[in-house]
């Protein structure tokens, strides 16, 4: 026997407000389909199931509950007379499987979740921001994927390019976003594969060649000969520095660094980005660093850097958080120092990867700097590289001019 009730779960978000779910209940097991909707916690009868009129739309609100608790039990119905066992878990996945949860939000809703599980709470916060922008483009809160078509694709890449002045790698990533959810649904049995927009004679995504540019070698040491009367500045300058010296350590790592990191020279830590084990020699330079951070009562379980000091380490999204907040203090303290000292490139903490590739040049052997640069494939460190080396096209162009 199972039983299906409206009703408010007590999970309230940042916003103090708690989501409206439609429960499925079965051999003492529940299972819970969000509606979609939050509301504050006096804006709900709990006795009768249904959203006060104190909500400015409670009565569409309560329409829509009662749409969903119909669609529900139909389910149900369709679905025990397959399969008389089937326990509520299983339910709520026939019913995100219906035609009815055709929509892309809806499965949208489920990648941001499944990013979320993985921990991926900085790629799962980008990707809702784009979400959301789609979302304010096509004006609907419901988007059946037949909708979803190339029409409709090249008219959003049209907005992100003449209305939001995005550039065109930027774009690239909100289709491929789309594409991604589009292949969830096709895997799920959500949508129709003959409807897929993408591909050859439809909407193609051509990823086009990044910029990279870094510093040169007279930059950084005008960086490094920089005196600072301000803290934050010269902080920030450290941290740029120390990642810098280690062949530009991503900045979510180094802050991630603990005083037990470093033994016998030698700085270990696990990539967040591939989770691969990490072991670098420390550069003279950055145990300077290192040494201005020391203090007589530190642990080796404290960070080096202070700005984790007062995370919840068991909130991977408070950290996603604290490490967001810290880069974007950061890259405004080094545009500041850049302009003091004439440097024109833009100067970010990410670009300090950049200006060890600049740098290193073809100085280095390759299969070295894939060591160096914690790639997976050494095509992937090529790549990179090529942003960096022109000696080769350098002396062609010579050699036809030499007349």
């Amino acid at each position: 026997m199972s039983s299906v009730n409206a009703i408010l779960r007590k999970k309230v978000n940042t916003q103090g407000q708690y989501p409206l779910a439609i429960r499925i209940t079965k051999n003492r097991k529940s299972s819970y389909i969000y509606i979609g909707h939050y509301i504050n916690l006096n804006q709900w009868d709990d006795t009768k199931k249904i959203v006060k009129k104190n909500h400015p739309n409670a009565t569409r609100l309560n329409n829509l509950i009662l749409k969903k608790l119909s669609e529900v039990s139909s389910t149900i119905i369709d679905t025990q007379t397959e399969e008389e066992n089937i326990g509520a878990v299983h339910i709520k996945e026939k019913i995100r499987k219906s035609k009815n949860e055709n929509d892309f939000f809806i499965v949208a809703n489920w990648h941001i979740q499944n990013l979320r599980k993985r921990k991926q709470h900085h790629q799962a916060n980008t990707e809702q921001g784009r979400i959301d922008k789609f979302k304010n483009f096509v004006k609907v809160s419901e988007l059946p994927f037949s909708e979803l078509n190339e029409s409709l694709l090249y008219k959003f890449k049209s907005h992100l390019v003449g209305s939001c002045k995005l550039s065109e790698r930027t774009v690239v990533n909100y289709l491929i976003l789309i594409r991604t959810i589009f292949n969830l649904a096709i895997r799920e049995k959500i949508a129709n594969k003959d409807l897929y927009p993408f591909g050859r004679g439809k909407v193609s995504i051509r990823i086009p060649d990044s910029e990279k540019i870094g510093l040169n070698a007279t930059e950084i040491q005008s960086l490094e000969n920089t005196t600072l009367e301000s803290v934050p500045k010269q902080h920030a300058l450290n941290v740029w520095l120390f990642s810098f010296y280690l062949a530009g350590i991503r900045v979510g790592d180094v802050l991630k660094l603990q005083w037990k990191d470093i033994n016998d020279g030698r700085v270990q830590y696990r990539m967040n980005k591939n989770k691969k084990l990490v072991s670098l020699k420390l550069p003279d330079k950055a145990t300077d660093i290192l040494e201005q951070y020391r203090n007589e009562g530190q642990r080796r379980d404290d960070f080096i850097f202070p700005e984790l000091s007062k995370a919840n380490l068991k909130d991977p999204k408070d950290v996603t958080r604290k490490i967001q907040t810290a880069t974007r203090k950061f890259n405004k303290h080094l545009k500041a120092i850049a302009k003091s000292i004439g440097i024109e490139k833009n100067i970010s903490m990410h670009i300090a990867r950049h200006s060890f590739g600049n740098i290193s040049g073809d100085k280095i052997p390759i299969q070295m700097l894939q060591k160096l640069y914690r790639h997976s494939s050494i095509t992937t460190t090529i790549n990179y590289q090529s942003n960096f080396v022109y000696k080769d096209e350098d002396e062609a162009l010579d050699a036809v001019l030499q007349f």
